[in-house]
């Protein structure tokens, strides 16, 4: 069962804003994070190769290979991180969630697991996507459901596209330039990972 917020928690979320993360999301095996990608199928308009599918649900960080897809199973309250990589290509996906659900990862751990997923090698870019209006930027710094009973949760104003990218940066240790934020409507998403394109 999903942790609830306190009654003074709720009322200080603005109105609108969903403040379950994530509903009606499959429980789903997945592998441990670092472990490589899920290996789900997806057939092609080509009835080429089918690529590797890693799904990603709340509170996860997995890796994908390069060729691959990530998705992402409703999202509706939370935000998605796609970390792609130079060397050799890959990604690194992560689902965070407003509240966290048991057993997973909090808000405020999410991008320190992709960092230490990332390790040394470069980032071409990240991409963030979901409900930027629901969200504070410091929630990636302290969870919701860090805060105490009397202690003011901060609440959104508005969707702050540049907090959310100064955040982001500042927790994986990137330039702000690499990172672009998108609000998407709710639903799956799927990320394709290319294919590094062969030396000459």
């Amino acid at each position: 069962m999903r942790a609830r917020p306190t009654p003074s928690v709720v009322t200080t979320l603005t109105a609108g804003v969903a403040l379950m993360a994530c509903l009606a999301v499959p429980v789903t095996a997945h592998a441990a994070e670092g472990a490589g990608p899920a290996t789900a199928a997806l057939p092609t308009a080509s009835q080429g190769p089918a690529a590797t599918e890693t799904v990603v649900t709340e509170g996860q960080v997995k890796e994908a290979g390069p060729g691959g897809v990530i998705r992402y199973p409703s999202v509706t309250s939370c935000l998605t991180v796609t970390v792609h990589l130079r060397s050799g290509g890959g990604a690194v996906g992560a689902h965070a969630s407003l509240f966290q659900v048991p057993g997973e990862l909090r808000s405020d751990q999410i991008l320190g697991r992709i960092k230490s997923l990332v390790g040394r090698r470069s980032v071409t870019s990240v991409d963030v996507r979901g409900a930027v209006g629901a969200w504070h930027p410091s929630y990636f710094t302290k969870a919701i459901e860090s805060y105490g009973e009397g202690e003011q949760v901060p609440v959104p104003e508005g969707r702050d596209f540049a907090g959310l990218t100064s955040a982001v940066a500042q927790g994986l240790g990137v330039p702000g330039n690499t990172v672009t934020v998108k609000d998407v409507p709710d639903g799956d998403q799927v990320v394709e990972v290319p294919t590094p394109a062969p030396l000459p």
